[in-house]
């Protein structure tokens, strides 16, 4: 448990994911929490369950210990002329979920030497399986830890340089949707083959968990688990050899490489 108030100021999909993981990990009670949002009535159903709920956000970053930037980058500039009265230099520690925003972009525009920590959780932050990236440029062994200690209880996190935090974007945040969609595009080839579709979505998502599952629980390599399953003249290499041949894996590189550049521009955009 962390003794401290946390407030998070863009409570979007990410931003009430990562409160609903930290109170579901008991990593936060749900009174050290506070969400804000403009609009308040959607946050009805947090403030039912025990969060506090602000659409001033001035007001709830003068109260907190943790500042958890999530809104999004062209709404960035605004948030932070408002809240930078209300900062605390010395006894703040912020952190930041917002795509393509260095450290030092955040610090230049509050005109202030806070510490900030970077973070690109997923949504599945949600149920505590999370891949969490971390960065930072000037925060202190100890804030890093505690960090990477509430990420690390909602999934799995890992340090990276800063400048490969708009490339983490892409894989692992971003790579929710594209592993998503390639599930769908399996069930959906089940029901082609006689199943029904409800059927075809669950045995779908288990192969991709367990598929997954052989890599992470075994350090194994993909091409070494295909390997496995794959014989001469057999119908899985037929299957493989007929998506690559339709550009599957070629697909999913370009995919993520405009994702990654697409990332690095939101902040620049209006």
């Amino acid at each position: 448990m962390i003794d401290k108030k946390i407030v998070i100021l863009g409570s979007g999909n990410i931003g009430l994911s990562l409160a609903k993981g930290l109170v579901k990990a008991q990593i936060s009670n749900p009174s050290q929490i506070t969400l804000t949002r403009r609009n308040l009535a959607a946050l009805q159903p947090q403030l039912d369950a025990g969060f506090k709920t602000s659409n001033q956000n001035f007001d709830a970053v003068k109260e907190a210990d943790i500042v958890i930037i999530a809104v999004l980058p062209q709404q960035l500039n605004k948030l932070l002329e408002e809240i930078k009265p209300g900062i605390n230099i010395e006894n703040q520690l912020f952190i930041s979920v917002i795509s393509g925003v260095s450290c030092a972009d955040i610090r230049k525009q509050l005109d202030a030497d806070i510490q900030i920590v970077r973070a690109m959780p997923n949504t599945a932050i949600a149920i505590g399986q999370s891949m969490t990236c971390l960065a930072t440029d000037n925060a202190s062994a100890e804030n890093l830890n505690l960090v990477k200690s509430m990420f690390d209880t909602v999934g799995v996190s890992i340090e990276i340089n800063e400048e490969l935090m708009t490339a983490a974007t892409a894989l692992c945040a971003c790579g929710i949707a594209f592993f998503l969609r390639s599930i769908r595009a399996a069930s959906q080839g089940g029901t082609e083959i006689g199943f029904h579709a409800h059927d075809a979505l669950k045995m779908a998502a288990q192969t991709a968990k367990g598929a997954a599952d052989l890599l992470l629980q075994l350090a194994s390599h993909p091409e070494q688990e295909i390997d496995k399953v794959t014989s001469p003249k057999g119908c899985t290499i037929a299957g493989l050899n007929e998506m690559e041949h339709n550009g599957f894996s070629s697909a999913m590189i370009k995919g993520i490489k405009v994702s990654a550049v697409k990332a690095g521009e939101l902040y620049k955009e209006d």
